[in-house]
C-alpha cells in the first residue's frame, strides 16, 4: 500500500514505500534472517548460483585473456524475474551471499545480472540478529580479487576437464572425466593401493612379563622386554624368542629405575572444515558430504521456538582458521568457570596454521549458552550429534590443559631390561568435556621393529614400587607379530591427506570425496577407499602423459597462487597464461602418443537370455558387470554380485553383496524386488549358533571386526568370530550374476 503525500495541498497517495533488499543464496537463510530483522527489510534468495559456464561447450576464450562466457542457469528464469522486480522497488540492495570466494562470486554475478550500479556487500559469519544488524551498518564493495580467484579456479578446472576428458573418451571409454583436483585424489588412493600390494610382511616377536611387587602382591602389571645389555632389542623369529625365554628361566626380577614426570596435554583447537569432517567421520560415522549438509543447516538457522525463534546455531562452516573472536572467548571462559570451576578456565589462544586463509573464525556455536542439553528436544538425531561435537570441541578448546603423572619403571632380569609405563590423571582439564577421536590407523602404526612405543601405553595401573625392589614374575610369554602395510584411506584420512598436501580448500574437500566415487574411479569397502580397474587405468594414463596435472606439489602450488590472486598479489589472467602454455603442449603430445586402452571382456559360461549369444564380464563406471557379447545390437546386462552364503531372514533366498548407485557396498536378498531385505553391515554365511539368525561383521575403530547376531547382540557368536579370524577361514564367496 502507498503512503499519504505529506504536502499541505496534495493529500494524494504516493507509490509503494521502498524497502532495503537483502539477497542471500539459501531460502532457509532468507527465512531465518527475515524472522529476526525489522519488517522494513525485504529478504530474497537466489537459490545458489544464477550464472555459470555452459555445459555443452568450453565456454572460455583462450585467445582473448581466457574470457569466460557465462550463461543463465537453466530453470533460474522465475527466480531472476522475481529478483529484478524486487530490485526495482528497493531503496538499497545488500548482497549477503556466503562469506567466501564462492559467495563473493555469486554476489558479483547477481550485481552483473541485476544491473546494480552500487551494490552493497555484507558478510554474515553467523546468522544471528546482532551479527546481521552489525553487518548492515558496515557494508563494503564486492571484493574483485576474491571474485577473480574463484573465476580462475573455475576456468582452470574447466580447461583441464574439457580438454583431457575427450581424450579419455577416445582412448579409453565414453563417460570418463579428468579433474584438476579429483585426479590428484585418485592418485593418492592408487599409490596407496600399490604400496599395500608391494608390501612384504616382516615377522617380529615380543616378550612380556606379568610382574607383582612385594608391597602390593595383589596388583600385577605387564612389562615389555625392550633391551639387552642396554641396547634396543629386536626379536626377529621364534628361535630368538625361545632362546631369550630359556635365558630368562628362573631369573630374578628387580626394579632398576623409576622415572616420574608431569605430562601436560593441551586442548585441541576449535574445528576447521577439515577437522570437522575428519572428526565427524571418526566419532559419529557420518560421511563427509552429510556432515557438510548438517553443518549448513545449523549455520542457516533452526527454529528454537519461544523467545529465541529461528537462529543460526553455528558460525560459517567453510573455514581453515582456528581463530575465534574475543567476545566468544570471553563468553566461553565465563561459562567454563561457572560450570566447571575457575581452574578449568585457563585455555590458551590457538595459533592459526601457516598457509591458512584465515578469512573466517573457526566453527563454533553462536552462543555457548545453547548447550546440547537445551537443544535435545529440538534437533534431529544427527543434527544434535554434530552440534554436540562442535559445542564440546569449542568449549574444550578454551579449557585448561590436562595434567598427568607418568611413571616409567625399568626392570632388570639378568642381562635384559623390561619396561612398564603407567599414567595417572592428576587434573582432567579439557578432557572433562571432550576427547579427540583417532584415525583407524592400526595398520602401519607400529615402530621400526613393529612394537608400539611403550610411552603410548597409558592405561596400565602401576603399584607403588621402589628402586631395588624384588618382583615376582607371574608369567612370561612371547607373541608372534607381522608388520602391516599402510592402511587404505578412509574419508577422514583422505581429507586429512588432501589438507596436509595443500590439495583443495575447505569448500572443496566434500566435493572431491564425492566426485572420485561418482566417477567410478574408487569404491568404499568397510569404509575404506579402493581404486577400481578403470580408476587405475585412467590414473596411469594421466601420470604418464599429464605429469603436472596429477602432481601433488604442482597442485598445491596452484592453490597457493589462487590464494595470492584472492588478496591481490597476483593477476588471474597471468596465472592462467602460465598454466595454459605448458598444458597445451602436453595436450598436443598426448593426442599423438596416448595409446588406446583396451579393457578386455572376460568370458563366462552363461548365455544371453534374450539372443542366446555368450555373456561376458565388462568393466563399467561402477566396476564389473555381465553383458551380452552382442552389444550394441543386444543390450542385455546383469550386475555381478557375491553370494555370501547366508539365507534371507524374510524369504529364505540368498543374501548377496551389491553396490548402490554411488558405489557403496550393501547386502540384500537375491530375490529383489520381490523381497526388500537389505543390510549395510557385512553378512556372514554362518548363522547364529544360538537362534539361527544371520550374523553381521562390523568394522570398529582401529580396524577391529566385531561379529554380532542380527536378532540379538547378546547372543554368543564367538565360535564364528574365531572361525573368521583365521582358524578355519571360509572359502572366497562365489561370483554369481543376478
Amino acid at each position: 500500500m502507498g503512503a499519504i503525500c505529506p504536502g499541505l495541498d496534495c493529500g494524494g497517495i504516493l507509490g509503494p514505500v521502498k524497502k532495503p533488499l537483502i539477497i542471500v543464496e539459501s531460502p532457509t537463510k532468507a527465512r531465518t534472517i527475515k524472522k529476526f530483522l525489522p519488517a522494513r527489510y525485504a529478504v530474497k534468495a537466489s537459490v545458489g548460483h544464477i550464472r555459470d559456464l555452459p555445459k555443452s561447450t568450453l565456454g572460455v576464450d583462450v585467445e582473448h585473456d581466457f574470457a569466460p562466457k557465462y550463461l543463465t542457469i537453466k530453470g533460474k528464469g522465475d527466480i531472476i524475474k522475481e529478483l529484478k522486480s524486487a530490485v526495482k522497488t528497493a531503496s538499497d540492495v545488500y548482497l549477503a551471499t556466503d562469506p567466501d570466494r564462492e559467495g563473493e562470486a555469486i554476489a558479483w554475478h547477481l550485481a552483473e545480472l541485476l544491473k546494480l550500479p552500487h551494490p552493497k556487500r555484507i558478510e554474515l559469519h553467523e546468522i544471528t540478529k546482532d551479527a546481521a544488524l552489525a553487518a548492515l551498518k558496515h557494508p563494503h564493495h564486492i571484493d574483485m580479487n576474491r571474485v577473480n580467484a574463484q573465476q580462475a579456479r573455475r576456468i582452470l578446472d574447466r580447461l583441464v576437464g574439457y580438454k583431457i576428458s575427450p581424450l579419455l573418451w577416445a582412448k579409453v571409454r565414453g563417460g570418463l572425466s579428468a579433474g584438476r583436483v579429483q585426479s590428484v585424489a585418485v592418485r593418492l588412493i592408487v599409490d596407496r593401493e600399490r604400496e599395500i600390494s608391494a608390501f612384504v610382511p616382516r615377522e617380529y616377536w615380543t616378550i612380556a612379563a606379568l610382574l607383582a611387587g612385594e608391597g602390593d602382591p595383589a596388583t600385577a602389571f605387564p612389562a615389555e622386554l625392550v633391551a639387552h645389555r642396554g641396547a634396543k632389542l629386536e626379536i626377529a623369529n621364534k628361535k630368538e624368542a625361545d632362546d631369550i625365554l630359556r635365558a630368562l628361566d628362573g631369573a630374578a626380577y628387580s626394579v632398576s629405575s623409576i622415572k616420574k614426570r608431569e605430562v601436560r596435554r593441551n586442548a585441541p583447537a576449535p574445528f576447521t572444515t577439515s577437522t570437522l569432517q575428519q572428526e565427524s567421520s571418526r566419532k559419529l560415522r557420518i560421511r563427509v558430504r552429510r556432515t557438510m549438509q548438517i553443518a549448513q543447516a545449523l549455520y542457516e538457522g533452526v527454529d528454537l521456538g519461544g523467545s529465541e525463534g529461528t537462529v543460526g546455531l553455528i558460525t560459517y562452516m567453510r573455514t581453515d582458521s582456528t581463530r575465534i573472536s574475543d567476545q566468544a572467548r570471553e563468553a566461553a571462559r565465563e561459562f567454563i568457570a561457572g560450570t566447571y570451576g575457575e581452574a578449568f578456565a585457563g585455555g590458551r589462544i590457538h595459533k592459526v596454521r601457516e598457509g591458512a586463509q584465515d578469512a573466517h573464525e573457526a566453527i563454533r556455536p553462536t552462543s555457548v549458552l545453547r548447550t546440547p542439553q537445551r537443544l535435545a528436544g529440538v534437533l534431529k538425531r544427527d543434527d544434535l550429534r554434530l552440534y554436540t561435537m562442535i559445542w564440546e570441541r569449542f568449549v574444550a578448546s578454551q579449557m585448561s590443559a590436562a595434567v598427568l603423572d607418568q611413571t616409567t619403571v625399568d626392570v632388570n632380569a639378568r642381562e635384559y631390561t623390561f619396561r612398564a609405563t603407567g599414567t595417572i590423571v592428576r587434573f582432567p582439564g579439557f578432557t572433562k568435556v571432550y576427547e579427540e577421536g583417532k584415525d583407524d590407523e592400526s595398520a602401519g602404526a607400529a615402530g621400526a621393529n613393529g612394537v608400539t612405543d611403550a610411552k603410548s601405553k597409558s592405561k596400565v595401573r602401576l603399584p607403588e614400587l621402589a628402586e631395588g625392589e624384588s618382583l615376582d614374575c607371574r608369567s612370561l610369554e612371547s607373541k608372534q607379530h607381522f608388520t602391516e602395510p599402510p592402511p587404505r584411506y578412509t574419508e577422514a584420512t583422505l581429507v586429512k591427506a588432501l589438507e596436509e598436501n595443500g590439495i583443495g580448500r575447505p569448500s572443496t574437500y566434500s566435493t572431491i570425496v564425492e566426485t572420485v566415487q561418482a566417477r567410478g574411479y574408487v569404491t568404499q569397502q568397510d569404509r575404506r577407499f579402493m581404486p577400481t580397474e578403470i580408476g587405475v587405468a585412467v590414473n596411469d594414463l594421466l601420470v604418464e602423459h599429464f605429469p603436472k596435472i596429477v602432481n601433488l606439489d604442482f597442485t598445491a602450488s596452484m592453490e597457493g597462487d589462487l590464494d595470492k590472486v584472492a588478496v591481490g598479489g597476483e593477476d588471474w589472467v597471468g596465472l592462467l597464461r602460465q598454466f595454459y602454455g605448458p598444458f597445451e603442449s602436453e595436450l598436443e603430445a598426448a593426442e599423438k602418443k596416448l595409446p588406446r586402452l583396451e579393457l578386455r571382456d572376460e568370458p563366462t559360461d552363461e548365455l544371453c537370455p534374450a539372443c542366446g549369444r555368450p555373456m561376458v564380464i565388462k568393466t563399467g563406471r561402477f566396476g564389473k558387470f555381465i553383458s551380452c557379447s552382442g552389444y550394441p545390437e543386444c543390450k542385455t546386462t546383469k550386475p555381478i554380485v557375491k553370494d555370501t552364503g547366508a539365507k534371507c531372514p524374510k524369504c529364505g533366498g540368498s543374501i548377496v553383496e551389491r553396490r548402490s548407485k554411488k558405489g557403496r557396498t550393501f547386502y540384500g536378498c537375491a530375490n529383489y524386488p520381490k523381497c526388500d531385505f537389505v543390510s549395510w553391515d557385512r553378512v556372514i554365511a554362518d548363522p547364529c549358533p544360538v537362534c539361527g539368525s544371520y550374523v553381521v561383521a562390523k568394522t570398529r575403530r582401529g580396524g577391529n571386526v566385531q561379529f554380532e547376531c542380527a536378532a540379538d547382540k547378546q547372543h554368543d557368536v564367538s565360535p564364528i568370530a574365531r572361525k573368521h579370524a583365521g582358524e578355519d577361514a571360509p572359502a572366497e564367496p562365489e561370483l554369481v550374476s543376478s
